[in-house]
């Protein structure tokens, strides 16, 4: 039996310089974008719209099955 290793999901953050700072966004969630006035804190925002973003789009999904006969399971992406 062989052994296989699970990496993390890997999206992509896009940090944009303008003046007075830095739009980020993430290319493959999309709603999740902000700015901030360093790169840091526009990396540090990002991580937060994120979070945000991943619980508002969990609670749509539950709002849209209220009432309903669902299956749930675990849902693993592998990635290479």
């Amino acid at each position: 039996m062989s052994i296989k290793m699970e990496l993390p999901m890997q999206l992509t953050a896009v940090f944009v310089q303008e003046a007075g700072g830095y739009v980020a966004f993430v290319e493959e969630l999309p709603g999740a974008n902000t700015q901030g006035d360093t790169l840091e804190e526009a990396r540090e925002n990002l991580i937060e719209v994120v979070q945000l973003v991943l619980e508002a789009n969990r609670e749509i999904a539950e709002r849209s099955i209220v009432g309903k006969d669902v299956t749930r399971e675990p849902f693993l992406l592998r990635t290479a």
